[in-house]
């Protein structure tokens, strides 16, 4: 955690196009304050950038800029798991192909949620289809969901090193406990500090060691589950809430500060021969390619009357226009900025009615007419504009119309999917309007990550903590309910109650273990922190905070534990590699009893297989490594193996890295031939990842 002087010590710094241009912002911002941008920025001698040339990313659409990094197609979601993908990429250097970039596994910045309540996953699973909705913390819901009327104690305080803290606790009874000898009650707990990341979860009352009772009435001392849970957290300094109904309502404007489902985007209109901002600001009406460009995006709206988001927009005297273009996507309401919508100025070169709502938008839509030269940032002049989605359109107005995409980023604003597929033109269609949707939300919600947009949110948060630190506490502490009898205060203090042994492995929501992972696609070891929960598998680089691998709990096909590591198979056979740290035996045993509560996956089997005298293994394999047919009482057979079984290694090499022919080749050539699989279910039905059972077609439904 970031102390508060460390807060202290951000500025607002020159960041997007203004940076690309080398230009300053003007004066101090108040947090959150979006002022008029226009061209009369002046540099200010205070304010230094260091020098960066940019990625050396261009095309015909797109240049390379300072302080900005481009996506031309070809880039993907990082993944650090053995499979073909990731071998292909090793062996030749190519990336994934069209098929995976739209596939319906849920990219690593699109895991914000770990605790999935049961009647909310098959909503959930419908979210997270492809396109997915990155950067967006929908965990910001969890004082809403768990907390908001139902009871619950607040406490609120001033930490010496992190600040204003908002703590929010609440007991309660957890449904279906497997484990009879485990106490069924839980503690929920919400842990709030000027930085914008949010602890919550959930701990099972028998892990917290206690002088109280475990599963009684009562439940334990506040004070002793904080201290277990948050032990960076001095809870002396904390008091508790005020009786008011003004504390939730405050927390939940404190919580769900960061989540907007409406969102503004400029779209600048290029002709052929244009490049520069005041060409595509000037451009008085829209051409043939850029209306038809408007039908596949959106709706037009008549302004006046309009009682959607209007996105400051004038709905009532026509000053900014008579009409806009909006649309709607999952949970989002978009309005776009269209230049050639806002009012045009003659005698006004730089379009200030104009610039003042695009220049003011932080993703920014540039619509490329055959022939417009290449985008880059340098010729923008705006400080809150961080992301460009240049679209090229090819053949307009014909029955082979079709776009190109390319992104040119802010080099503080972290890459966002779904990545554009190497080489590939996008027909008009609903498909492509999908994806360049989800591209334009996801770049918002990206940039919204960046050092300038962190910094505004977190001084704004810092304020509703310390407000409630202030003004909403009472002069009762976190230990006032303790009782304590006069008889008692002379007695030897009471002895802790030992945790029970493993009964954290029954929790809910994400129990988290330190590991090293194998980076497939870099061939490196990183330090990450592994969290299982009751519905996702997730790796997070401890260095930069970053989720480097997922995937659904219901994917998980089967593992191979060690003594210090353990392999965990997944979908069509793919492979993690993971590493106990400080040589802790104890983890992987504590790794694989959770994979066995949350998970249908299995441990391996190891097996070594003899040819007959006809130099047959007796068995057949299919395409996805799953054994088709075995023949009875052959050698295949008396080692074990039955139809169902899926190989998952061949001679040490895993089956997802190859093709078919590959793993035939393997098995008729190989002298000895050594395998391992992942046994099939008790009713012979091999084990599935239920991403692969999605994508399988089903007749007769």
């Amino acid at each position: 955690m970031e102390t508060q002087a460390n807060i202290a010590k951000r500025k607002n710094i020159t960041t997007g196009a203004s940076a690309a241009s080398q230009l300053s912002i003007v004066g101090s911002q108040s947090p959150g304050c979006d002022s008029v941008v226009d061209s009369k920025e002046d540099p200010d001698p205070k304010t230094t950038l260091e020098t960066d040339e940019g990625d050396g990313k261009s095309n015909d659409i797109i240049l390379s800029c300072p302080y900005f990094r481009n996506e031309i197609g070809g880039e993907n979601d990082r993944q650090i798991a053995l499979s073909r993908a990731n071998s292909l990429a090793l062996t030749t250097g190519e990336t994934c192909s069209f098929e995976s970039s739209l596939s319906s596994h849920c990219t690593n910045a699109g895991v914000s949620v770990l605790e999935v309540p049961r009647e909310n996953q098959p909503i959930h699973r419908e979210k997270v289809k492809r396109y997915i909705i990155e950067y967006i913390d929908l965990g910001a819901y969890y004082y809403r969901r768990f907390f908001y009327g139902k009871e619950h104690q607040n406490y609120f305080g001033i930490d010496e090193h992190l600040g204003p803290v908002a703590v929010s606790i609440r007991r309660e009874k957890v449904e279906g406990n497997r484990e009879k000898e485990v106490s069924p009650f839980c503690y929920r707990i919400a842990f709030r500090t000027s930085e914008l990341t949010t602890l919550r979860g959930a701990v099972l009352e028998d892990a917290v060691p206690s002088t109280a009772r475990h599963g009684s009435a009562r439940g334990l001392p506040h004070k002793e589950v904080l201290e277990y849970v948050i032990p960076e957290l001095n809870v002396q300094c904390l008091r508790q809430a005020l009786n008011s109904p003004k504390v939730p309502e405050q927390l939940l404007k404190l919580d769900e500060q960061g989540l907007s489902f409406q969102h503004k985007v400029g779209i600048l209109y290029c002709k052929a021969g244009q490049s520069t901002e005041e060409e595509m600001y000037n451009n008085e009406t829209a051409g043939p390619a850029f209306e038809e460009f408007f039908d596949l995006l959106g709706q037009r709206v008549r302004l006046k009357g309009f009682t959607k988001y209007r996105a400051q927009l004038d709905n009532k005297t026509d000053s900014t226009g008579t009409h806009s273009l909006y649309t709607t996507y999952k949970d989002y309401e978009l309005m776009f900025h269209v230049s050639t919508m806002l009012p045009y100025m003659p005698k006004n070169r730089q379009q200030l009615l104009r610039k003042r709502h695009i220049g003011n938008d932080i993703v920014t839509v540039v619509f490329q007419e055959p022939g417009a030269l290449p985008f880059t940032p340098k010729t923008i002049r705006s400080h809150f504009q961080h992301v460009f989605v240049i679209v090229k359109v090819h053949n307009p107005c014909t029955q082979n119309v079709c776009y190109s995409v390319a992104v040119s980023r802010s080099k503080d604003v972290p890459p966002f999917g779904p990545p554009i597929p190497k080489g590939v033109t996008f027909p008009k269609s609903a498909v492509f309007r999908d994806f360049l949707l989800a591209k334009v939300i996801n770049a918002e919600n990206a940039a919204h990550k960046s050092e300038k947009f962190r910094a505004m949110a977190t001084r704004t948060r810092q304020e509703y903590l310390k407000d409630l630190a202030e003004n909403f506490v009472s002069t009762a502490t976190v230990d006032s309910s303790v009782k304590f009898s006069f008889i008692s205060l002379g007695a030897k203090k009471k002895e802790k109650v030992k945790p029970k042994r493993e009964a954290y492995l029954y929790s809910t929501g994400a129990i988290v273990w330190n590991v090293i992972a194998r980076d497939f696609g870099l061939s490196s070891d990183i330090e990450c922190f592994l969290g299982i929960s009751n519905e996702f598998v997730v790796l997070a680089e401890k260095e930069s905070k970053n989720v480097v691998f997922n995937c659904s709990c219901r994917d998980v096909i089967g593992w191979t534990s060690g003594l210090m590591t353990i392999k965990l198979f997944y979908e069509r056979g793919e492979c993690i590699l993971l590493s106990s740290t400080n040589n802790c035996a104890e983890n992987v045993q504590e790794i694989v009893q959770r994979l066995e509560i949350v998970t249908r996956g299995c441990e391996t089997k190891e097996m070594i297989l003899r040819r007959n005298s006809l130099g047959q293994l007796g068995f057949h394999v299919n395409f996805e490594g799953i054994v088709a047919d075995v023949e009875p009482f052959g050698f295949a057979w008396k080692a074990g193996l039955r139809q169902g079984s899926r190989l998952v290694e061949i001679c040490k090499v895993a089956v997802a890295t190859l093709t078919h022919e590959q793993m035939i080749d393997f098995l008729r050539t190989s002298s000895t031939v050594k395998v391992v699989i992942i046994q099939p279910f008790e009713d012979g039905s091999p084990r599935r990842g239920f991403s692969e059972l999605c994508r399988m077609p089903v007749d007769g439904i």
